[in-house]
């Protein structure tokens, strides 16, 4: 397990929601809010995205000022924060064994640009080999279909996982609009998927993977993920 303090946050860099002409990119939410139970427990995070530079935010994720959730509107007021959203590293110049932990948020954006993309699905195979902490939250799961480790093996396959469902998807009418349904292709990977009804928070820990499977999971997921590093220090202190 890393010594390092430093969590890395890789999010989508796709903004248009396949042929439908309307934006998309991250979910705030799901960055926010563990951002922010990760920084104030004494963690450093660090934004990346698949292309670099400034990072769509999903429009739908963010309302008017003073209507958004807490970390929503304290990480817009957080001009540091918002920075590292304008400009995030490229995933190609960083280090998995820089980090502790590496964690995907959601949004729809997602299911474009991080599913097939090997130096992502690299990145996150090396860190989990590593011991380090893999997360992921609602469509930042589709991260993890890029990843094989080192047997060839999906990083997935016999593994506790979850994600935004297929239930969900057709619930807000976008089953027909993403390029695959996520539950089915992680199911397809050979995950054992794991999910809660509509809309209600769930997480699921497979040793070091964590997965939450919506926007009301961020909270439980970023506190899971802060006992998880703290837990991995301690045991290394010793």
């Amino acid at each position: 397990m890393s010594e390092s303090k430093k969590v890395l946050f890789v999010v989508t860099s796709n903004d248009k929601l396949g042929n439908t002409g309307k934006p998309t990119g991250f979910h705030f939410e799901e960055l926010s809010t563990p951002y922010y139970l990760l920084q104030d427990a004494g963690y450093e995070v660090e934004i990346a995205s698949i292309q670099g530079g400034k990072a769509p935010v999903d429009p739908g994720s963010q309302k008017e000022r003073g209507q958004n959730a807490a970390s929503v509107e304290r990480f817009l007021d957080d001009q540091t924060a918002m920075t590292k959203i304008e400009k995030t590293q490229a995933i190609g110049d960083v280090e998995a064994s820089d980090y502790a932990a590496i964690y995907l948020p959601g949004g729809h954006g997602t299911m474009w640009d991080l599913p097939d993309n090997e130096t992502l699905g690299r990145l996150l195979a090396k860190s989990f080999e590593q011991g380090h902490v893999v997360a992921s939250i609602c469509h930042g799961a589709a991260g993890l279909l890029a990843a094989r480790l080192s047997d060839g093996s999906a990083l997935v396959k016999g593994r506790e996982v979850n994600c935004f469902t297929d239930a969900e998807e057709r619930a807000v009418e976008l089953d027909k609009v993403v390029p695959f349904l996520l539950e089915s292709r992680l199911r397809e990977q050979g995950a054992n998927f794991r999910g809660a009804d509509n809309f209600k928070p769930i997480v699921v820990q497979d040793a070091n993977l964590l997965t939450g499977q919506n926007p009301p999971s961020a909270e439980p997921l970023g506190r899971q993920l802060v006992d998880m590093l703290n837990a991995a220090r301690s045991q290394a202190a010793e």
